[in-house]
């Protein structure tokens, strides 16, 4: 594994370079800073809203990309430089499935803020350590800006009560499972995988010159744009099976791990 040519690391956040507690290390921040002198890209790519990712990220957010809610949203320093809203003409079926399905908590997700439904109201607690900024409505139709995503959220487990009630509507949109209580619904375009192609296309950067680092399905795209695409100890089987490698867990600081081996590589290929 030679990682001296690296020119992109484009990495998951919940379940990757987050612990269990939501929490970024410090020595993940100072393996940045020697990773800036490198002038290689840094990508935070997340089902995070932007500002709930820019929270976590504050000292470095001038420094890298963010790609938010899954691919729909990215920006440098600000700048939109792509916005994948959902097309609304279908979404009324995606109420109605709310509706009857009142163990699954919706979140629509604009690109400055969060809805909850009032039907929701006992999880709102939960939901704002990812959503942080929001409003609470009664219905979707209260919504005028683009919707970016609607991420629903789930006790138990996603991907056994959540994905069988919107399996069919994947010929309209992209469904994600995107952690073991969270299921994403956006525009087929909105993925992580297509966001970091764009990227690479505009940095003129390679899937040979590109790591990334992801743990649940809404990574897979992401992983299949970098030669060097590692899957956390902690990550989902699918992960597992299309990643080209593995590293610790989050709470091991896999990612960090990897890093590490990055900034030796590029040490010695600098002496």
């Amino acid at each position: 594994m030679d990682l001296s040519q690296i020119k992109l690391i484009a990495t998951d956040m919940d379940g990757t370079l987050l612990n269990s507690n939501h929490e970024v290390s410090a020595l993940f921040f100072e393996l940045f800073e020697k990773i800036k002198t490198y002038n290689i890209i840094f990508v935070a790519a997340s089902g995070r809203p932007h500002y709930s990712i820019v929270e976590k990220l504050g000292a470095i957010k001038d420094d890298i990309i963010i790609v938010a809610e899954n691919g729909g949203i990215v920006t440098k320093q600000e700048t939109l430089l792509l916005s994948t809203p959902i097309k609304k003409d279908n979404l009324s079926q995606v109420e109605t499935l709310l509706n009857s399905n009142n163990h699954i908590h919706p979140v629509f997700c604009t690109q400055t803020k969060a809805y909850f439904k009032q039907a929701s109201n006992g999880h709102i607690m939960l939901l704002t350590e990812y959503y942080p900024t929001f409003t609470v409505i009664d219905s979707i139709d209260e919504i005028e800006e683009d919707i970016i995503k609607i991420a629903l959220y789930h006790d138990e487990d996603s991907e056994k009560y959540v994905y069988p009630v919107f399996k069919h509507l994947e010929s309209d949109y992209k469904i994600k499972i995107s952690g073991k209580n969270w299921l994403d619904i956006s525009d087929d375009l909105a993925n992580k995988g297509h966001a970091i192609e764009l990227i690479q296309k505009n940095y003129n950067i390679s899937k040979d010159e590109t790591l990334a680092f992801g743990d649940y399905n809404n990574d897979l795209e992401m992983l299949k744009q970098a030669t060097y695409s590692f899957a956390m100890e902690n990550a989902h089987p699918n992960i597992k099976d299309i990643a080209n490698f593995k590293t610790k867990s989050n709470d091991d600081l896999g990612v960090e791990y990897i890093l590490e081996k990055l900034v030796e590589a590029k040490n010695t290929l600098h002496v």
